[in-house]
């Protein structure tokens, strides 16, 4: 009978190429994601690189400021160095100061100075309280057409429905960061405070 070969006891393989029982066993690379334990640092290249996050991740907005101008926390909006967002107070006392100037100025020449400032983005009203129309979406003063845009066509909007309109009107400005009432979202306006006319001679549109 024929005794099985002794496993402790088996002969050198010579010359031959070495057995798959032979050939030493090389560890597995780790997988994306598990971490190398005790392992030499994986070469450069081997991982993908990871994809930039961009600046606006997660909802973040952009806090980068634009040179000349800076991030007002408030409203989310980018503006100009050395104005700021007019304020409620001062927005309702544009509101009723118009209809003086216009009682004093005979109506008709409420309407030519109106014409005439709407060039420099304001209104009479604006332009005796310091305050100035801003687009946001360009970063200019809008010129005269955007201005009749607002006057004109957003007048007729907010006085579509007389009061219930205008009070929605009125509510927007109050609720909103950005204080637009019905004319400012139609024309893409925001209306700043500008005491030192920084904005005399910024670029119109």
């Amino acid at each position: 009978m024929t005794q099985p070969p002794d496993p402790n006891n088996q002969q050198p393989n010579m010359g031959g190429p070495p057995s798959e029982a032979e050939q030493p066993s090389m560890p597995a690379p780790p997988q994306a994601g598990e971490p190398n334990m005790g392992g030499p640092p994986p070469q450069a290249g081997y991982y993908p690189p990871a994809p930039p996050v961009p600046v606006s991740a997660y909802g973040q907005p952009d806090m980068r400021a634009i040179p000349g101008m800076y991030f007002d926390q408030a409203s989310g909006l980018q503006l100009p160095n050395g104005v700021e967002l007019a304020s409620i107070g001062r927005r309702i006392g544009s509101y009723f100061l118009a209809i003086p100037l216009a009682i004093v100025t005979l109506g008709i020449g409420y309407i030519i100075w109106g014409l005439i400032v709407w060039a420099n983005g304001q209104t009479p009203a604006f332009q005796v309280l310091g305050m100035r129309c801003w687009r946001t979406e360009t970063n200019r003063v809008p010129g005269w057409g955007y201005m009749a845009l607002r006057e004109v066509v957003g007048g007729i909007v907010e006085g579509l429905l007389s009061i219930i309109t205008e009070l929605l009107s009125f509510i927007f400005m109050v609720t909103r960061p950005d204080r637009r009432c019905i004319k400012d979202l139609i024309a893409g306006t925001v209306v700043l405070h500008d005491p030192n006319k920084v904005l005399a001679s910024a670029p119109k549109q």
